[in-house]
């Protein structure tokens, strides 16, 4: 085995002998060192070899002999097993639930219940309550709605005709009034009445002081002081009275001014007054009426109209309801029920059954 380390190729652990060589011929003078090296190497690879042949190899083999069967299996035993399978049984099931049980259940489902149940819903309960609402409308609207803005136009053309209008009127009368009949006659009679008197009153009480009283006084003051002091004693004597004139004629203006205004607090009193019971009137005689005959109209229309209403849902609506309840209850949950456990729980166990023993499912 040592005679031929060239012929065979070398392991991994021979590949550091050619290195080993080479530095040999290049370096003469290390022969002698590197000769044992040379001489160890391939009887660690024999033992190698021996060791490989006879664990790794048996290991080899058996894995190949059981890839081989592995394939041989499926390709000769599996492979066609699963296509007769799939052909002969899982497809023919397929076809016979798809044809025989699905599409009945769809068609019952269908026509026994779907159509009928969607006829019933628009031919019972729909078209019923469309026609219902539309003649409730039209009722609210022609009894109710058409009345009451007829009404509410009503009640502003006469809130503006008989209250506002009269008020607006009686405001701009009085107004009038007040200035034609207290402001004007005043202002004239300031102007004409008392201004030009009292003008020449008070000229004339000047002039009069001036040459009659101060004239003789600044005369006579120096020599006649008793007489001057008498005299100014008179003067203020016919000052007095002069003031109590002039007092008096103020009263007089001040009695007159408070009487017409007492008057116009009266008339404007009587005004408001005449005004509430003008109110009072139209409350008594229109709009209480009104009241009653919409309080009428409320009980003897809209009221029946409502209790009929209420009447046709529970003698029409409530008893379909309650008989398509009864009837599904009837016939949809006992069908769904029996199916539910006659065929589709038995077929979801053979299903299972067929697939554990197939090995398909766990």
């Amino acid at each position: 085995m040592t005679d031929r380390p060239t012929v065979r190729p070398p392991l991994p652990a021979d590949r550091p002998v050619a290195p080993t060589a080479t530095l040999a011929a290049r370096a003469p003078s290390a022969v002698h060192t590197a000769e044992p090296a040379t001489v160890a190497f391939p009887l660690v690879a024999a033992v190698a070899r021996g060791v490989a042949l006879v664990f790794v190899l048996p290991v080899r083999l058996l894995w190949e002999l059981i890839a081989a069967a592995g394939r041989l299996l499926y390709r000769h035993l599996l492979s066609p097993a699963g296509r007769f399978l799939r052909d002969w049984l899982v497809a023919p099931l397929v076809w016979a639930l798809h044809r025989l049980l699905w599409r009945p259940l769809v068609w019952c489902a269908r026509t026994l219940i779907w159509l009928p149940l969607t006829w019933a819903a628009r031919h019972l309960l729909w078209l019923p309550l469309v026609w219902l609402a539309r003649g409730v409308a039209w009722v609210a609207r022609t009894l109710v709605w058409l009345p009451l803005v007829w009404l509410a136009y009503a009640l502003a053309w006469v809130a503006r005709t008989v209250v506002w209008l009269p008020l607006v009127w009686l405001a701009y009368a009085l107004a009038w009034v007040a200035r034609t009949v207290v402001w004007l006659p005043l202002v004239w009679l300031a102007r004409r009445g008392l201004r030009p008197p009292l003008v020449a009153l008070g000229r004339v009480l000047a002039w009069l002081t001036e040459h009659l009283v101060l004239r003789p006084l600044r005369r006579v003051g120096a020599a006649l002081t008793p007489v001057g002091r008498l005299l100014w004693r008179g003067v203020g004597m016919l000052a007095g009275a002069l003031g109590a004139a002039l007092a008096g004629l103020v009263r007089g203006i001040r009695w007159v001014v408070v009487g017409f205004g007492r008057l116009v607090v009266v008339a404007v009193v009587g005004a408001w007054r005449t005004a509430g019971r003008v109110l009072r009137l139209v409350y008594r005689l229109i709009l209480r009426p009104i009241g009653h005959g919409l309080r009428w109209l409320w009980r003897h229309t809209v009221r029946p109209l409502l209790s009929g209403v209420r009447w046709v849902w529970s003698v029409t609506v409530v008893p379909v309801a309650r008989g398509l309840r009864a009837a599904w209850r009837a016939t949809v949950t006992p069908a769904a029920r029996w199916t539910r456990r006659a065929v589709l729980d038995p077929a979801r166990v053979a299903s299972r059954e067929v697939l554990s023993a197939l090995g398909l499912r766990r």
